[in-house]
């Protein structure tokens, strides 16, 4: 009797901790180990959402730097019978993302052990990324430089038909609409010849100077900060992904990327880059896709631009699809 007394209270009071592996099992109830009561397959389960640290590399050869993400992980169910998953190992093998550099080899490897981890529960793995690449970027003419935060969306999954790595890479920069500019264009003519229209002559210098003055200025084009999304897919021997290379092509085709740190000669460049590439939103697709048909590694993608209109109360949008 003294002894079924003890073995209670060692049950109830002694902390698993102690105890071992086997020991701890027959302590503590494992319900997501019983039978589903309802059978069924099941696509995706797991979590999201979890914050954890990622070891980034911009370009191949780069050092590779630590960035919070917001992390999706998960396996399919493939035993209609069993309950639920072992998601706790699910989340224990995100570790590896502080440790190792995201790559397709890494990513595979992940995957691999997300499968293995749940002992036949599955046989396919999925983990979606999302975290912002931080650049630094140099100012058009001065020497000054800033960060610059280009988001980024992995879905990385594994499964019968191998690995395939989709990423979504969101890239700011300025539009200025050609109509607008030609309408503004006439205002300016119509204003000039109402101001020197009643002389037969008039000074190169006397022109120069009524241009640099704020009454000189009949209207200007309207211009908004704009966004293209990229959702590239890669081909599956790709061992990284040239995400830098890529941005840097997108920016000087669009020609009018979003700066950071600037002085006014930087201001003033800009808005020559903007007179000089007036863009409505079809014509920014264009200059995207156009990059992106040029990288062999791309087995597919999709370009959104979006113009977050200063006009309108809507955006103006864009979509081009290989």
């Amino acid at each position: 009797m003294m002894n079924e007394i003890n073995q209670a209270n060692w049950s109830l009071d002694a902390n698993p901790a102690d105890a071992t592996s086997a020991d701890a099992t027959k302590l503590l109830p494992d319900i997501a180990a019983a039978k589903a009561a309802q059978r069924g397959v099941l696509q995706w389960v797991g979590m999201r959402n979890v914050r954890a640290p990622l070891l980034i590399a911009a370009s191949s050869g780069a050092a590779a730097e630590r960035v919070a993400a917001s992390v999706d992980v998960y396996v399919n169910l493939t035993d209609a019978d069993a309950r639920g998953i072992h998601m706790s190992r699910l989340y224990l093998l995100l570790e590896s993302l502080a440790e190792v550099p995201v790559s397709s080899q890494s990513l595979r490897d992940l995957l691999g052990r997300l499968i293995e981890s749940q002992a036949g529960l599955a046989d396919a793995a999925r983990i979606v990324l999302r975290f912002d690449l931080m650049l630094r970027r140099r100012a058009l003419k001065s020497q000054l430089s800033g960060w610059k935060a280009y988001p980024v969306r992995m879905d990385a999954r594994l499964g019968a038909d191998g690995l395939r790595v989709q990423q979504e890479l969101r890239i700011a920069y300025s539009s200025t609409c050609p109509m607008s500019a030609a309408l503004s264009r006439q205002i300016q003519r119509e204003h000039f010849e109402h101001h020197f229209g009643q002389s037969s002559q008039v000074p190169v210098s006397a022109v120069a100077e009524w241009l640099e003055q704020e009454s000189g200025l009949a209207a200007t084009p309207h211009a908004q900060r704009s966004q293209a999304v990229l959702n590239l897919s890669w081909q599956p021997d790709v061992a990284n992904w040239p995400v830098l290379a890529l941005i840097d092509q997108v920016e000087q085709a669009l020609a009018t990327p979003v700066q950071t740190a600037v002085k006014r000669i930087d201001e003033q460049t800009f808005a020559r880059l903007n007179a000089e590439n007036l863009m409505f939103c079809e014509d920014a697709a264009r200059r995207v896709a156009t990059v992106l048909r040029g990288v062999p590694s791309l087995a597919d993608f999709e370009v959104d631009v979006a113009h977050f209109e200063s006009l309108h109360a809507h955006d103006a949008v864009a979509v081009a699809v290989r």
